[in-house]
Parts: C-alpha cells; structure tokens; sequence
C-alpha cells in the first residue's frame, strides 16, 4: 500500500516525558513480592559472575547508603567465579517480584553504542554537529523554590532579563547555537547522529584514524517523543517497531527524515570520555549484556534485577542484570533497556529486541521493600 504523508499530523504528536522532566505526575502503584531464587527461571543456569562484577562497580556509588553497605562490603571479598557469585546473591539477597499497574510483565528493549564517522572540522560529507554543552544552558532545582516540587528539574537559559525554555531540537539543527555552543567533531550522516542522541553515548571513527568516545553531558530539557510511536500511530510502520524498521524508513523517505525526527523535541549534548568505556547515568562503566536501563523513579540505581524475557533473535533471555542506567524512554516499573555493548552485533541485538517479560528486584536481606 502506497504511504501517503502529510505533515499535518505532527500537530497531533504523543509525546513522552524524558529523564529530565522529573517523575511522571501519574506514578504507578508498585507491588513487590519476595520469591525464592527456585521461583528465578533459568536461575542454576546463569553464570552470574559478570554481574557479580558490575554490581561491584556500582558499589562505589550505593555503598554510600547505609542499607546496602554490608552487601558492597561482602560483595568486594567474593572470588570472581560462578558458583562463588551464585552463592553470594543467594546469600545476601531475597529477590521480589515485580508489578505496576499493569500485571507483572513488561516490555524489555536493547540499546548499545553506536559507532559514527566523522571529523574535527567541517566539510565535505561532515556536516552535522555534535556539540558540547553551551555555557547558557541552565539547570534549576524546583524544590529549592517550592518543597512540594522536591526532585523535579527545568532547564533554561537567560534572555534578557527572563528565564526561558532551552531551544527546541528543530531551532538547533537549524544553527541557533552557532555561537553559543562548542561543536565537538562534525559527522556525516544526521541519522546517525539522532539515533546517537538516543543512546546516549558511542564512539567517533575520525576521518585521520582517531576515534573519539562519546558520553552524554546533559539535553536541552525539551519532552521527548518517541519516533517509533509516532510512525505506527499513522500507520507509517507496522508494529513491533524496532530502530531496524525506523532506519530503513528515514533510508526510504530521506526528505521526511529531519522533519520526524524534529517531533523529537529533546536535544543531547555530549562530553569526550577519557577511555573507551560507556557510561551509565551513574558515571560508571556499563557492562555489555548486564547493565539494564530503568526508571529511577522506581528503582534503585545499582540494584541487581533478573530478567526473564527474550532477547532480539528470539532466544530466551534468563539473566542477573544491575540498574545502572536511565533513559527518556524507559518509563514505569516492570520496563528495561538492555545495554548490549559496542558494534555490529551490539546494534543488531539491540535494534530487534522488544519482548515481553518480568523482572525480579534483589534487595539486601537487611532491608525491606518500604526502605527501597
């Protein structure tokens, strides 16, 4: 069937809430249950090891709550093996079953780093910026003016002598921070550089064989949307969507592309890594296939989860993950992105994943579910 376009409908565009606009008003009632790791599908089978080692890394920030203290403590004396990780989460731990308001399952996506070129100056093919954070972009804390308004952010910038909304996605692409922001590197392909955004951090092949690594810095504070949601709301793509279906879309209709992604109202300015690691929203390293992306609304940063979902080829997906990540699209309790590395796998993983599943929340024994 022949797609016919009209940009009229972007008037009517879903928008979701990102990370920076604060809890959702409509927060969802949160059911934990405790089971026991029989009740874990698939849990003898996991070899829990690589996430004994993430969890680790994160202790270096949630040792700093007095609750999960003796677990960090415990877990930095464990020997890296298997049956010694199994042994350990089993001890220090009683896993919950998680529900919201829709039941116990949810849906678990993937992400990865992608992998771009570009170069230092402009020209040639290497015409979409990627920029540093502006100097004017400012973040304010609304408890600090209203308690009622304790952990909610805007972000602005002074004109004049007013306090107004950072510039939208469309006024940036079309050059508005062209003396009020540092362009990093110069890449060639402004759908790459999009889907970079979403991600959030990845890595730039330049054009003299260097290769920068790319992390998140901070977003305009505009609403993100989803893209995705907005193609199969008008029919342009049929459902499951996947970044796989929404790439070859912008390949077959290019001169619709900047307008869709437009919609996008939400913009990432990014930071130079001093290594190769990819970090999460809790500057640490991510881990490929065992750090997850939450809603910290819900969840504890740092926490191990167990999935049981499938992943982007089909194959069931019974794994111990650690929340160390965020995302503008991940919003509600039974929800996940998994994190699956750097590359051509990573991406195809990653890209087709979109399944169906539960998740287990493991909080220490000494806590209980009120203290989470």
């Amino acid at each position: 069937m022949a797609i016919r376009f009209s940009f009229l409908f972007f008037l009517f565009l879903f928008l979701l809430p990102a990370c920076a606009m604060g809890p959702s008003s409509s927060r969802e009632h949160v059911s934990l249950t405790p089971v026991s790791f029989s009740d874990l599908d698939g849990w003898k089978s996991d070899g829990p090891r690589e996430a004994l080692q993430a969890f680790s890394l994160s202790c270096v920030r949630l040792k700093k709550k007095s609750s999960w203290a003796d677990v960090c403590d415990g877990a930095a004396k464990e020997p890296q093996t298997d049956e010694a990780a199994r042994a350990f989460f089993e001890t220090a731990f009683i896993p919950y079953r998680l529900e919201g308001d829709t039941g116990e399952e949810g849906l678990f996506t993937g992400y990865y780093a992608p992998e771009l070129h570009g170069s230092l100056r402009r020209h040639g093919a290497y015409q979409t910026p990627l920029y540093a954070q502006p100097d004017d972009l400012i973040s304010v804390d609304l408890g600090a003016f209203k308690p009622s308004l304790e952990g909610q952010k805007i972000k602005g910038r002074v004109r004049e002598t007013s306090f107004v909304p950072y510039d939208k996605r469309a006024l940036i692409v079309e050059g508005s921070l062209k003396k009020r922001a540092k362009p990093l590197v110069w890449v060639n392909d402004p759908v790459d550089a999009f889907f970079l955004e979403i991600q959030g951090s990845g890595r730039v092949r330049l054009d003299d064989g260097n290769v920068l690594n790319l992390g998140y810095a901070n977003s305009n504070g505009q609403a993100y949307a989803s893209v995705g949601r907005l193609l199969a709301q008008y029919d342009l793509l049929e459902r499951p969507i996947t970044m796989d279906l929404i790439r070859r879309w912008f390949a077959t209709y290019p001169w619709r592309a900047e307008a869709v992604m437009n919609q996008n109202e939400s913009y990432v300015f990014f930071r130079v890594l001093p290594n190769d690691d990819v970090l999460g929203a809790m500057n640490i390293a991510l881990t490929p296939g065992r750090s997850l992306a939450v809603d910290s609304s819900y969840h504890t940063l740092g926490a191990p989860v167990w999935l049981e979902t499938t992943d982007g080829k089909g194959a069931p997906f019974r794994r111990l993950m650690v929340a160390q990540d965020t995302c503008g699209a991940i919003k509600g309790v039974v929800r996940g992105d998994v994190f699956w590395g750097v590359g051509e796998e990573a991406a195809a993983q990653a890209g087709a994943m979109q399944n169906r599943g539960r998740a287990f929340v493991f909080l220490p024994k000494t806590m209980t579910p009120d203290d989470e």
